[in-house]
């Protein structure tokens, strides 16, 4: 997930009324100028920051969206990526500062909307983070909709609203049918709906298109089992358990707790 929301996150540029960059210690730094060569030195840095923030390489990536916010403290996209990497970090007064911040400096930038509302929904804000999500996609040049629609499934499923989650993730597949990460969630929620055979159609598109991860084997062992094929649920719990050990999914496996 983290790679995906990172993509893209330097396509816009916002401008509004300077202020300093919004950070748990105060950095000192000032803006250098509003050019176009001031933003592109913005852009560089905060693509390698997302980079480095995708690698969980805080500490380099924060370094890096200092020097983008000297370089041009009204470049949105940096407080973004600052937003994304203090979520992470737990820090949530200052991600939904930089977030806020970032949408405030270019309300149309459906990256910061998409980011912001995972947030709110992994924070249990479902309906203020669906409204997040509603903005970026009323955005005509978004060009990534699909992502903001597979994460509004996402929150919209946290939610419990089920029909939301699953009419949001097909919409998500219509205009990106090969992304792996979407089929994968939309598996899981076919198979929480006990559609167990389309949610097997769906996580074995997934493994023709991406590399079997933790989550995708889990939910093969789970699926297996309720469908009664003893020998392909050993096989996927068996991949689990010598690949990725130290996952949570291994360890629910060991402790039996399939449910």
């Amino acid at each position: 997930m983290k790679k995906w929301m990172v993509l893209g996150v330097a396509l816009l540029a916002g401008c509004t009324t300077g202020k300093q960059p919004i950070e748990q210690k105060s950095s000192g730094f000032a803006g250098m100028g509003e050019g176009s060569a001031a933003t592109q030195r913005a852009r560089t840095f905060t693509d390698l920051a997302a980079a480095y923030y995708e690698r969980a390489q805080y500490k380099i990536a924060l370094d890096e969206l200092r020097k983008a916010i000297t370089a041009d403290s009204h470049y949105g996209p940096a407080y973004n990526v600052y937003g994304l990497i203090y979520m992470d970090l737990a820090e949530d007064k200052m991600a939904e500062e930089n977030f806020r911040r970032a949408i405030e400096l270019n309300p149309n930038d459906s990256n910061a909307r998409t980011g912001f509302g995972w947030f709110l929904c992994t924070r249990n804000q479902y309906d203020a983070g669906l409204a997040q999500f509603t903005e970026a996609l009323s955005n005509p040049l978004y060009a990534q909709p699909e992502k903001a629609m597979t994460y509004a499934g996402l929150c919209a499923e946290k939610k419990g609203d089920l029909l939301l989650a699953e009419s949001s993730l097909v919409k998500a597949l219509k205009l990106q049918p090969d992304n792996p990460n979407t089929l994968l969630k939309l598996a899981n929620l076919t198979f929480r709906q006990g559609r167990l055979m389309d949610a097997r159609r769906l996580l074995d598109r997934h493994d023709e298109l991406a590399p079997q991860s933790a989550e995708s084997l889990w939910l093969g062992v789970r699926l297996e089992r309720k469908l009664g094929d003893r020998a392909q649920e050993a096989a996927y719990g068996l991949q689990l358990r010598k690949r990725f050990p130290d996952s949570n999914e291994a360890r629910l496996l060991l402790a039996g707790k399939y449910e």
